[in-house]
């Protein structure tokens, strides 16, 4: 472990303590690092990193502070880091999808408000009306997950599967524009899973998700790679 790893450590045992819960404004850099034990460059270097991973920001003429900590602020990197993965990493985002949203929407279903669901159905209508336009079709069955996992009320998990999923969106629109039966069956799909969520069925809810979600992951398995390397220009790193 290099001295900046250790330094950057040292801070978070502060944060981790509640010694410098969020909202804390950071001692000026001298006094940190004196109580730290560390030299100021060691602790110059430490906060940066923190900063980058939003653990800490610095407020311009005020001084650096412990960011709120949500997760929505601290996971957020992760769907930067999805879309820079390689290989056949697309294939495991897809299985790692499968294991999450079905749990998701069937905990969804126990949860979600009328407000909520509404929004559900605005998406869904416009994936009804969207049948022959594959992006605008993809761009609101993502925004339809989005809105039930959000009903979950689990910040954590939302966060984690927007990441997760943001990669597969690129490879739905794929999908999209090569099976010409892909949209008639998306919308089905999402029509099933909407009623089990109007009707309050946590069960149905998982399973039709599941159905969905295996549904697009078989597919991909069956065609991923027969493009060149895959995915064709102009849509790698896109959502599936």
């Amino acid at each position: 472990m290099s001295l900046t790893d250790k330094a950057i450590d040292r801070i978070r045992e502060l944060i981790q303590s509640g010694e410098l819960p969020p909202g804390t404004k950071l001692p000026p850099e001298q006094q940190l690092a004196a109580e730290l034990g560390l030299s100021r460059n060691l602790t110059r270097e430490a906060v940066k990193a923190l900063v980058v991973s939003r653990v800490l920001e610095i407020r311009r003429g005020d001084g650096t502070y412990v960011t709120s900590l949500e997760p929505e602020l601290l996971l957020s990197g992760v769907g930067t880091a999805v879309e820079l993965l390689h290989g056949d990493t697309l294939l495991e985002l897809t299985e790692v999808r499968r294991l999450f949203e079905p749990v998701a929407t069937a905990l969804a279903a126990t949860r979600i408000s009328a407000a909520e669901l509404a929004e559900v159905e605005r998406h869904l209508d416009a994936m009804r009306a969207a049948r022959d336009d594959v992006e605008r079709l993809n761009e609101h069955d993502a925004a339809f997950h989005r809105a039930v996992v959000a009903a979950t009320g689990n910040a954590t998990l939302a966060t984690l599967l927007e990441g997760i999923s943001s990669r597969t969106v690129r490879a739905r629109i794929w999908r999209g524009l090569v099976d010409d039966n892909a949209a008639a069956g998306t919308v089905a799909e999402h029509e099933a899973i909407y009623q089990a969520l109007v009707d309050g069925d946590a069960a149905l809810a998982q399973a039709t998700a599941l159905m969905h979600v295996t549904t697009t992951e078989r597919w991909l398995r069956e065609h991923w790679g027969r493009e060149g390397d895959g995915v064709p220009h102009g849509l790698a790193g896109s959502d599936v």
